[in-house]
């Protein structure tokens, strides 16, 4: 099945160039194009995309507030950011967004149709310098050894992009049961949300990008 995307960017020669790249790639299929948030939001619920490439910069509010207010109304889709910034401020405002993923402009076509597709597979995809931002802020080993098994699990699904059912039904318990088991790993790593969990799964080796 083809993956959906949804492109966002608020100049038309962006727009035509990734449109160019991606329509090369059997397994992907553009369903629509936005130049603002206002008509991203629109898109979305039209088109229900897979995964939404996202610029940060947008006319009428920031790529972030549009992530968030995408993931809040369509928890499908996915989102990959594509920016021209690359600061910490960027990465971990896209991360607690929801975004699962995070590229520069200057990235090569063949890295942004390997993220789509992971993305929509349920990894997530950093650039190398956006993972070395991310890394700064890993928590001590310490925090990590205090897990039991059962805990390491539900977190490396997590940070896979598994929801709640899901991972009950990959390990055969209860939703209660994970929620259960969720709720002690945040606890025990001092994090809040699913952004962070996927932040230090991806520190700490239990998943790759």
């Amino acid at each position: 099945m083809n993956t959906k995307v949804l492109l966002v960017d608020d100049h038309k020669i962006i727009r035509a160039g990734l449109s160019a790249i991606l329509k090369s790639e059997t397994d992907i299929c553009i369903v629509a194009e936005a130049g603002c948030g206002q008509e991203a939001l629109d898109q979305v619920r039209q088109t229900r995309p897979d995964v939404v490439v996202m610029d940060l910069t947008l006319p009428d509010m920031g790529g972030v507030q549009v992530t968030r207010r995408i993931l809040a109304e369509h928890p499908a889709s996915k989102v990959l950011i594509l920016s021209m910034f690359l600061d910490e401020n960027c990465v971990y405002a896209s991360l607690d967004a929801g975004a699962r993923g995070y590229l520069v402009k200057d990235c090569a076509a063949e890295e942004l149709v390997t993220a789509i597709r992971l993305i929509h597979s349920g990894c997530p995809y950093f650039c190398t310098d956006a993972q070395e931002i991310m890394m700064r802020r890993g928590l001590t080993s310490t925090a990590a050894a205090s897990l039991t098994q059962r805990e390491t699990e539900v977190l490396k699904l997590t940070a896979q992009g598994l929801c709640t059912k899901e991972i009950a039904f990959e390990l055969g318990v209860s939703i209660k049961m994970i929620e259960a088991h969720r709720l002690r790993v945040k606890r025990k790593l001092q994090l809040n949300s699913i952004a962070q969990l996927t932040t230090y799964a991806l520190k700490n080796g239990l998943i790759t990008v």
